[in-house]
């Protein structure tokens, strides 16, 4: 059945601007796998970027603070964003259809979290990317793989690592790495946490029945969220809850990406 909404969605994600907003997404990732295991790729990833960081989709910009403060961080977004997202970010630069607001080979890495699958056209998303890198410049993204159709209508693809390979080799990207976020526990602790958290955190707010109920349960999300979070300190498998993709700016001249695998 086809939808144009949704019936239930987790809060939108907030700025981390002051201590406040960065204690609450601490927190917000104790219960929400998907940005925990972002965030613990990401963190190793960005601790030694240089240069022009241009964050791509950025949203509440949540993995800002891992960008070195020696680096020059921008952010852009759709319009989109706004109307369809509700996210409106002062030091966001919001821009209208395909091409990016960004000059050529103007960029050292270009981060894209969460975003590739909300791109209806991923390979002139990817080709933006690859025009705004300098030469030997890296692309960075996240995408999910076990997760619920959100943001609905704008929500278009899941991913393989050989769909990535094809569609990075294709845009002019090499040296693609591409490594699995969680596993087959870390899945089943997140599908059984998504039937729970809904009833306990009802779109109306207030006090519902459905929400005393769930606050009976409150001790096994606190236990689910604990099991997967250990999960991710394991190895990565074909059954998990998305991918961290990391691949290199490639001359015109250079050989096409080569197979990533699934680490």
């Amino acid at each position: 059945m086809f939808r144009t909404s949704e019936r239930w969605q987790p809060p939108s994600f907030r700025g981390t601007g002051s201590l406040r907003d960065r204690v609450a997404a601490a927190a917000r990732r104790q219960l929400d796998l998907q940005a925990a295991s972002c965030w613990n790729d990401l963190k190793g990833e960005l601790a030694d970027a240089q240069g022009v960081v241009l964050d791509v989709g950025a949203g509440a910009q949540p993995y800002r603070p891992l960008v070195p403060r020696t680096a020059t961080y921008r952010a852009i977004d759709s319009v989109i964003a706004r109307d369809g997202f509700g996210y409106d970010v002062p030091d966001t630069e919001y821009f209208e259809g395909d091409r990016w607001p960004v000059e050529d080979a103007s960029v050292d890495l270009v981060l894209a979290t969460e975003t590739l699958e909300h791109i209806p056209d991923p390979a002139v998303f990817l080709a933006e990317a690859r025009r705004v890198l300098r030469p030997g410049g890296r692309l960075l993204l996240t995408v999910p793989f076990a997760a619920r159709w959100h943001y609905i209508p704008h929500d278009y693809w899941r991913f393989t690592p050989a769909s990535l390979r094809d569609l990075l080799g294709t845009a002019g990207f090499a040296d693609p790495v591409v490594t699995a976020r969680g596993n087959e526990v870390t899945v089943a602790a997140y599908k059984l946490m998504a039937l729970l958290l809904p009833p306990l955190f009802p779109p109306q707010g207030g006090i519902t029945p459905g929400r005393v109920v769930a606050l009976l349960f409150v001790p096994l999300i606190l236990l689910l969220a604990l099991i997967g979070g250990l999960s991710l300190r394991q190895e990565g498998s074909v059954d998990c809850l998305g991918w961290t993709v990391s691949a290199v700016a490639a001359p015109p001249d250079a050989p096409a990406a080569a197979d990533p695998g699934a680490g």
